[in-house]
């Protein structure tokens, strides 16, 4: 398997997991998802606000790739996020609704993207404006992977207020050979 069929396998897993975490969060009233639980970003809502936020940042700075800019146009038109726990949205339908055409954007990245678009060197500032010179592939990593840590923490707080979000494992997607 390529590398870029890895990731575009984590980019189904991305969407399916987060499809999975939003309608278990939708079983609970709108005080339950806002109600802070003692986690890095308190909440469900907040937690599930700061992946936005993240991957909204990095899907930014992914397209200030040339071979990214035309496919994350739509994201680049989005507001700039403030800071890492910003609320971009405090009604789960809304966030939904931002997180289903986030994932598709994402989808559509994988979608473009070509086996030599991941040796390339992404230059990008983080919030403090410094500069850093990265290999993409490893950013594409670092995307899947902070989305897994935190809906991790989302699945857990799920569970603590009693809704079991099924089965989470990669494993599922893979297909038999």
């Amino acid at each position: 398997m390529s590398q870029l069929t890895q990731f575009r396998l984590l980019a189904n897993y991305n969407q399916w997991m987060n499809q999975k975490v939003y309608t278990a969060a939708a079983q609970l009233s709108d005080a339950a998802q806002k109600q802070d639980r003692g986690a890095f970003f308190g909440s469900i809502l907040g937690t599930l606000n700061h992946l936005v936020v993240a991957d909204l940042i990095w899907l930014k700075r992914y397209a200030g790739s040339e071979v990214c800019a035309d496919v994350l146009a739509a994201v680049v038109a989005q507001d700039n996020p403030t800071s890492l726990d910003q609320c971009l949205f405090d009604d789960l339908a809304q966030l939904t609704d931002y997180r289903q055409w986030l994932d598709a954007q994402i989808l559509g990245l994988l979608q473009h993207l070509q086996d030599s678009d991941l040796t390339s060197v992404l230059t990008y500032r983080n919030s403090k404006g410094v500069t850093y010179h990265k290999p993409f592939a490893s950013l594409l990593t670092h995307l899947f992977n902070h989305q897994t840590h935190h809906r991790g923490q989302v699945s857990t707080l799920l569970s603590q207020a009693g809704v079991d979000v099924g089965a989470t494992d990669l494993l599922l997607l893979i297909d038999d050979v």
